[in-house]
C-alpha cells in the first residue's frame, strides 16, 4: 500500500503546504489562525470562519492558575532548560473535564440537529445526564456564577460575524432543559459556546480539542517566563507540604 498526503511537501529550494508556496502565498499573507484552520480542513477560510475561530484561541489562551498552568510551573521549575518539557507537561491535563469539553458538548448538537422535535430532545438529553448524574457537556462552572462571562460575548461576536446560528441557537434551548429540569440556573460554560461555535463554522469533531491545545500553548509560554522569575513552584511545594497531612492508615499498617 502507498502511503500519501495532501497536507505538505518541501524540497531544496521551495516548501508547499496544500498545494500552495509557504513563501510566495503565506508567510506575511495569511493569519495563524487562518493557518490552524487552512492545515485542519484543507481550505481557507472565510472572513466569518477566521473570526469565529479566532474569538475561540483567544478564549481559551489564559485562565490563571488552573491545573494546567500549575503543573506548567512545577515542571519549569524541574527543568528550567526544557521549555518545550514544561509546556507539554500542562498540556497534558487538557482533558474531558478541564478546557478540552467541547467535543463532548458539540457532539450532543450534532445529535440534537437530527431530531425532528428539538424540544423532546432536549428535555431527554437533559433528564438522561442529570439523573444519572452524568457530566453534561458545556455546562456549569466552579468559578463562574450564575454565568460564565465569556459565553455571551463569544455567541454576539459569532454572530455578528454571519454564522448562521443554528448550533447556537439549540445550545441554548438545551440550557433551557436544563434549568427547567434542575430547577436552578446552570451556566453554559466557554468550552460549551466553543463547541457550538466551532459547529458552526465547520471544525470537525475529531480535532475540536486540538484547538483548546494550540490555544492554551500560547498562554503557557508566559507562565513558564514568569515561573523563571518568580519560583511560584517552590511556595506552591511548600504549601503542599504544610497543609496536607500525614495520615497513618493503621489497617495497612496491621496488615504489613
Amino acid at each position: 500500500m502507498q502511503i500519501s498526503t495532501s497536507i505538505a511537501t518541501s524540497d531544496a529550494s521551495s516548501v508547499t503546504i496544500r498545494g500552495l508556496s509557504l513563501v510566495n502565498d503565506l508567510i506575511g499573507k495569511r493569519s495563524f489562525t487562518e493557518m490552524v484552520f487552512f492545515l485542519t480542513c484543507g481550505a481557507m477560510p472565510t472572513t466569518t470562519q477566521t473570526t469565529v475561530l479566532d474569538a475561540c484561541l483567544v478564549t481559551l489562551m489564559e485562565h490563571g492558575f488552573t491545573p494546567s498552568t500549575l503543573v506548567t510551573r512545577l515542571a519549569a521549575d524541574c527543568v528550567p532548560d526544557q521549555v518545550q518539557i514544561a509546556m507539554a507537561s500542562g498540556l497534558l491535563t487538557i482533558g474531558g473535564r478541564f478546557v478540552g469539553t467541547m467535543e463532548g458538548c458539540a457532539e450532543l448538537l450534532a445529535e440534537g440537529m437530527k431530531a425532528t422535535d428539538k424540544d423532546e430532545w432536549c428535555r431527554v438529553v437533559a433528564a438522561d445526564h442529570l439523573e444519572k448524574r452524568k457530566p453534561m457537556p458545556g455546562f456549569g462552572h466552579p468559578f463562574h456564577k450564575p454565568d460564565d462571562p465569556r459565553t455571551p460575548r463569544l455567541f454576539e461576536v459569532a454572530l455578528a460575524a454571519g454564522v448562521e446560528g443554528h448550533y447556537i441557537r439549540l445550545l441554548k434551548q438545551l440550557s433551557g432543559a436544563v434549568d427547567a429540569y434542575l430547577g436552578k440556573h446552570l451556566t453554559i460554560n466557554a468550552t460549551g459556546a466553543i463547541g457550538a461555535l466551532l459547529m458552526e463554522v465547520g471544525i470537525p469533531v475529531p480535532v475540536m480539542r486540538a484547538m483548546a491545545v494550540v490555544s492554551r500553548c500560547g498562554g503557557l509560554a508566559g507562565h513558564i517566563l514568569e515561573e523563571h522569575e518568580t519560583h511560584s513552584a517552590r511556595l506552591l511545594w511548600k504549601l503542599a507540604e504544610d497543609n496536607i497531612p500525614y495520615a497513618v492508615d493503621r489497617d495497612q499498617g496491621a496488615k504489613a
